[in-house]
């Protein structure tokens, strides 16, 4: 079993900063891709971003494409979203989540975390 824990969310102003922190218990973290997802009051959750699990590949969305940037750190067992240039739409509630691939699917990943709020105002 893993556990998730995210951080780092909060309230910033558009063209701002925010790098989100992804912290997992156990040690099988290595194991797994990661991905990052979000869910905006009223919609689905949406796919943001997901790295393979040694860090070789990257996908995003391209909503996010060239303002985000996902990584991780295996020693660590921590994934991070570092998102730059942030829209008012980026407002939503950020999730991590650990699959078995860099799906972009959201019912194809197997652990998830409670989320952090990210709110960015115009």
């Amino acid at each position: 079993q893993v556990q998730l824990v995210e951080s780092g969310g909060g309230l910033v102003q558009a063209g701002g900063s925010l790098r989100l922190s992804c912290a997992a218990s156990g040690r099988t973290f290595s194991r797994y891709a990661t991905g990052w997802f979000r869910q905006a009051p009223g919609k689905e959750r949406e796919f943001v971003a997901a790295i393979s699990w040694n860090g070789a590949s990257t996908y995003y969305a391209d909503s996010v494409k060239g303002r985000f940037t996902i990584s991780r750190d295996n020693a660590k067992n921590t994934a991070y979203l570092q998102m730059n240039s942030l829209k008012a739409e980026d407002t939503a509630v950020y999730y991590c989540a650990l699959g078995s691939h860099t799906y972009s699917r959201a019912r194809e990943y197997d652990y998830w975390g409670q989320g952090t709020q990210v709110t960015v105002s115009s």
